[in-house]
C-alpha cells in the first residue's frame, strides 16, 4: 500500500513539474508589455476561452475611465497598443470576465497594502522620469534592512537605509529621513516610490548631493513590513497589524531612529545635516515630528500631507481653528523662530488632502511664515511623490 501511495505521489509530482515547466517556456513566447520604440505600448494575453478581456491602468485617460477592452486575436491571444506615452512608471493589470489578473509574461510588480499590480517604464532621454526611475550605467548605493531598537515603543523594529555610492571610502553624509504613507512600511520607497534608483541618478549628474536615506516603518504597532516580524504572514491593512496597538506615537519614538543611525553611521549631526519629508501620513509625521523638534531639521517636506490636528477633526483643519489652537500656534512660532532653510509644501490639484494644506498655508501667509509651495495634476498618487521626491532631494544639504 505505502509502495503504492508512492508511486502515485511521485506522478503526481513529475506531472505538476511538467505542467509547471512547460507553462514557463511557453509563457516566453509571449511578449507583454512590448514598449516601441514610438513610446506606445502593447499589452498581450493567452487566454483562449475568455469571453471578455480588459486592461487597467494609470495610463489611461479619464475618458476610458482607467480600463479598456482588448482584442481576441485567432490564436487566443488578446491584445491593445496604447497610444504614446510620456516617460513614467506605470502600473496595469487584466481583468478576465470581470476578474482582476496578473500579467503572467511580466515579472515585474509591486505591493500596494495588500494589492499587487504589474508595472513598466517608459524613457525616452536621460532626466527625463523614466529615467530617474530606471536602473541606469551609474554608480549605485547600497540598500539593507537594518534592525534597530527602540526603548520608546518597547520593540526591536526595522527600517531601510539607502547608502550614496562611495559610502565605504569615508567621509560623512547629511542624514534624510524619507517617510511612507498609510498602509505602507519600510519596503514602500524603494518599491513603489523607486527612491534608490532616484538617489542613484540625481547623485550621479551632481543635481543632488551624496546623502544616507533612512525610510522607517511609519506603524508604530508593528515591528516591520509584513511577513517579516513574528505577526507572520497576516494580510495588511490600511494602517498596519489590525491586531496591534501601538503605545506611542511616531513623533514620540523619532528619536530612537536619529540616534540609532547617528551611532552606527558615518553622519554629519546638527540640525544643518537632518532633513525629512513624508507622503500623505509621512507628511503627517514629518508635519508633527518637525514642530515637536523645532532644531533637529534644517529641511522638511510635506508630500500631500495628512495634517494630524485634533483627532481628525475638521473644524482644526480650517484656518479659524488652527488659529483658535494656541498650543498649535506655539509649536508652530517655535518652528519658524529656528528658521528652517526649507519648508517645503507640495500637493496635486485634485488631492482629496487639498482642502486642509490649502488652509494651512493661509495659516503661515497670515503669520508670514516662510515657506515654498509646489502644486501638481492629479491626486494622492505615487506619480506624484516620486516627482516631489526628485524635487526636494535637489533642494537639500546646498
Amino acid at each position: 500500500m505505502r509502495r503504492k501511495l508512492f508511486c502515485l505521489t511521485a506522478c503526481a509530482l513529475i506531472t505538476l513539474t511538467s505542467w509547471a515547466q512547460q507553462a514557463l517556456f511557453n509563457g516566453n513566447d509571449i511578449v507583454s508589455p512590448e514598449v516601441k520604440n514610438d513610446c506606445s505600448v502593447t499589452f498581450r494575453l493567452y487566454a483562449p476561452k475568455a469571453i471578455t478581456v480588459q486592461l487597467t491602468g494609470d495610463f489611461l485617460s479619464q475618458e476610458k475611465n482607467g480600463i479598456i477592452n482588448m482584442t481576441e486575436e485567432k490564436n487566443g491571444i488578446w491584445s491593445y497598443t496604447s497610444e504614446k506615452l510620456a516617460p513614467e512608471l506605470y502600473s496595469y493589470k487584466f481583468r478576465i470576465n470581470g476578474m482582476d489578473y496578473l500579467d503572467p509574461s511580466n515579472i515585474y510588480m509591486n505591493r500596494d497594502i495588500a494589492t499587487y499590480t504589474n508595472f513598466f517604464i517608459i524613457k525616452e532621454k536621460k532626466d527625463d522620469r523614466g529615467y530617474l526611475y530606471s536602473v541606469n550605467a551609474v554608480p549605485h548605493g547600497n540598500v539593507l534592512k537594518v534592525w534597530y531598537d527602540s526603548p520608546t515603543l518597547k520593540m526591536k523594529r526595522r527600517m531601510t537605509v539607502y547608502t550614496p555610492a562611495g559610502y565605504e571610502k569615508g567621509g560623512k553624509y547629511p542624514v534624510l529621513y524619507l517617510l511612507h504613507g498609510a498602509g505602507g512600511d519600510e519596503e514602500a520607497w524603494t518599491t513603489l516610490g523607486r527612491a534608490s534608483q532616484i538617489m542613484d541618478n540625481l547623485i550621479a549628474s551632481g543635481k543632488a548631493k551624496p546623502m544616507i536615506v533612512v525610510m522607517p516603518n511609519g506603524n508604530t504597532n508593528c515591528e516591520a513590513a509584513p511577513g517579516e516580524w513574528s505577526k507572520g504572514m497576516y494580510k495588511p491593512s490600511f494602517m498596519g497589524h489590525a491586531g496591534s496597538k501601538s503605545i506611542a506615537t511616531m513623533d514620540e519614538s523619532f528619536p530612537d531612529i536619529v540616534k540609532y543611525i547617528e551611532n552606527n553611521y558615518k553622519v554629519l549631526k546638527g540640525k544643518n545635516n537632518r532633513a525629512i519629508c513624508g507622503l500623505s501620513m509621512g507628511g503627517g509625521h514629518s508635519f508633527d515630528i518637525s514642530k515637536r523638534y523645532p532644531n533637529m531639521f534644517n529641511y522638511i517636506g510635506l508630500f500631500s500631507a495628512a495634517l494630524f490636528m485634533g483627532n481628525n477633526n475638521p473644524q482644526k483643519e480650517t484656518l479659524e481653528g488652527m488659529e483658535s489652537d494656541s498650543a498649535f500656534k506655539k509649536e508652530i512660532s517655535t518652528l519658524f523662530n529656528a528658521h528652517p532653510k526649507l519648508y517645503w509644501i507640495a500637493i496635486g490639484k485634485t488631492d482629496f488632502l487639498y482642502k486642509s494644506n490649502a488652509e494651512y498655508r493661509k495659516f503661515l501667509d497670515s503669520h508670514k511664515y516662510k515657506y515654498e509651495y509646489y502644486e501638481s495634476e492629479d491626486g494622492h498618487i505615487w506619480r506624484n511623490w516620486r516627482v516631489y521626491l526628485t524635487l526636494f532631494a535637489q533642494k537639500i544639504f546646498k
